[in-house]
């Protein structure tokens, strides 16, 4: 079955779509600043009197509200959306209330402008997420984030066809059971699946690893050999970092891909193969066409459809779960019985980058499982680099006021930018610095610095004596 190439493929995922805000009440001229920060940070704003009506809140993503010394007794009166409160007169009780009646999260003033964007954010992300039709599930893949679900949905209609398929994303974050979930939802499900990395293999070895070869091809050739593309006729083969195919063998996988012929290594016989294609590369295989490393015919013939995965920092709704079914499965292979992550444990995990995406996020939970003693996993179980994360992330966020060295680069006037950015550039060191109780190790891994770099500029921005924190190296000059 052919795939319609209609407005749904090239539709961005909801979450990448602009948000949609309301803003109500509050002094004039604060509403207009919030709503100005909020378009800056390219969202649709409405402004809205509580007492006045709306037809309908459904298409909105958020509600920002300003809570003003007249109460909250409007508190309640709209569905749907997330709603942020912004408070300057209530008390921790009556924020306890606040949440009790459905708001999502209350935030007292003043409250600097990264944390308001980040709270609108998750904000945003729990009403789309909420709107979400359910938790959709394809090939072993189970998601409730809303890219993600995009994703899975285009794989399923893409899995129905006989096109060939490129899948795109940062390493870790499931390409190859991606492309053996469309093999096995594929009408060749029947037939092998194949896979080979390019990236591993010398072109020569490549070259006989796709096609084969024949006795006597080359010194050690000892009998006839067939190769992946012989394999995988009637089934599907996927082939990783594709990008790193040399232009010699990009020229022979464009013959296949067009007429489906080869030969093997040494051999003159012309085969044929009917085999679909999946390829996978960690970065834009665009820019590489770009660049002249690969050959645009190719990249087209590769390129019906791309699934891009997104990473797993990008999905925030997933992360907990995913954690949650590794622990699960990773202590039941341990003999361990565990409860479920707590609220600490969550919060450690949700501050890490994640550059190792799902493989990273299973094997950090393997060596926590195997780390923990008691019937729950605690911090300690975890690396000590997660708990830097989580001091650097809760130090930034109470940070209430606009440091002076940030509200300097926004007021001063236009200049060098190398000058301009040396006040936030020491701001953010100090702070690092401070998260870290003064290790420069941990600092110049948290800044992804080497040690070298962060002394030089430590001593560029008058910061070379700050104390040290415990067991630490000396300044290397």
């Amino acid at each position: 079955m052919d795939i319609p190439m209609s407005s749904p493929i090239d539709t961005p995922p909801p979450s990448q779509r602009a948000a949609r805000i309301l803003v109500q009440d509050g002094p004039g001229r604060a509403r207009d600043r919030l709503a100005e920060l909020l378009r800056s940070n390219g969202h649709v704003v409405e402004l809205l009197d509580p007492a006045a009506k709306r037809e309908s809140d459904t298409e909105l993503d958020c509600v920002l509200a300003e809570v003003t010394a007249g109460g909250r007794d409007w508190l309640g009166a709209m569905s749907g959306p997330a709603l942020l409160l912004l408070d300057s007169f209530g008390c921790e009780d009556a924020w306890v209330e606040d949440r009790a009646r459905g708001a999502f999260d209350v935030l007292a003033r003043p409250v600097s402008d990264a944390v308001l964007m980040h709270r609108v954010a998750q904000a945003i992300a729990a009403t789309r997420l909420s709107r979400a039709s359910c938790e959709l599930s394809f090939g072993g893949f189970d998601s409730r984030d809303p890219q993600m679900v995009h994703v899975l949905e285009l794989a399923e209609r893409v899995a129905a066809s006989r096109t060939n398929l490129l899948i795109q994303g940062e390493s870790g974050t499931g390409k190859t059971r991606l492309a053996r979930a469309v093999h096995l939802n594929s009408p060749r499900q029947a037939g092998p699946f194949v896979e080979l990395n390019c990236g591993a293999l010398p072109d020569a070895l490549l070259m006989s690893e796709l096609f084969g070869h024949v006795r006597g091809a080359f010194t050690g050739a000892d009998r006839d050999r067939v190769g992946k593309f012989e394999a995988a006729d009637g089934g599907t083969i996927f082939l990783d970092e594709i990008a790193t195919a040399s232009v010699e063998m990009q020229v022979k996988l464009l013959r296949v891909l067009e007429s489906g012929q080869m030969e093997r290594v040494g051999d003159n016989q012309t085969r044929t193969v009917d085999v679909r294609v999946i390829a996978a590369c960690n970065a834009p295989l665009d820019q590489e066409v770009a660049a002249g490393r690969f050959r645009a015919d190719l990249f087209w013939r590769l390129n019906v459809i791309a699934i891009e995965l997104p990473s797993l920092r990008e999905r925030p709704a997933d992360l907990i779960a995913l954690a949650e079914v590794f622990q699960a499965r990773l202590a039941r292979e341990h003999g361990r019985q565990l409860g479920p992550l707590s609220p600490v444990c969550q919060a450690l995990l949700l501050a890490h980058d994640w550059p190792g995406n799902v493989r990273e996020l299973e094997n950090t939970m393997e060596r926590a499982v195997l780390f923990s003693n008691g019937t729950r996993l605690q911090p300690a179980d975890f690396d000590e680099r997660f708990h830097v994360a989580l001091e650097f992330t809760a130090h930034a966020s109470s940070n209430t006021d606009l440091p002076k060295e940030l509200a300097d680069l926004l007021t001063a006037p236009p200049g060098p930018l190398k000058a301009a950015l040396q006040g936030p550039e020491a701001y953010l060191i100090r702070n690092a610095l401070v998260a870290t109780d003064g290790q420069r190790q941990q600092t110049a891994a948290l800044l992804d610095i080497n040690r070298s770099t962060l002394f030089n500029k430590m001593r560029q921005y008058g910061l070379a004596d700050f104390p040290h924190g415990p067991s630490q190296t000396a300044d290397p000059s």
